[in-house]
């Protein structure tokens, strides 16, 4: 796992999450996205998903504990470019509306 701030450009994300959004990087990342929230930056700060490789619950219990602080501290997070894996998670579980973040409609079979 591996978490990097951007400088906040026009349409570039403010973090880039990669690799693994598992219950063995969560310790790690959830003081990275805390301090995201806190820093005096924009109130919108955009989490660039595409290059997560794997997410588990407690992954997903991120990125709603990512957004219910943000929420808190009057900002909006918006997960952006999410990966499959990403993606796959956020179907089975029903959660695309809690998060109300533009996502790319995929194909059925």
């Amino acid at each position: 796992m591996n978490a990097t701030n951007d400088t906040p450009d026009a349409g570039k994300p403010a973090l880039v999450i990669t690799g693994e959004l598992t219950i063995f990087t969560a310790a790690t990342l959830k003081q990275t996205l805390l301090d995201a929230i806190a820093q005096g930056g924009p109130d919108e700060i955009d989490i660039d998903l595409s290059d997560v490789s794997e997410i588990d619950s407690a992954g997903l219990q991120l990125m709603v504990m990512t957004k219910r602080e943000a929420a808190a501290a009057g900002k909006n997070v918006r997960f952006v470019r999410h990966s499959d894996a990403v993606l796959d998670l956020i179907d089975l579980c029903d959660l695309s509306g809690f998060f109300g973040d533009p996502m790319l409609i995929r194909p059925t079979n």
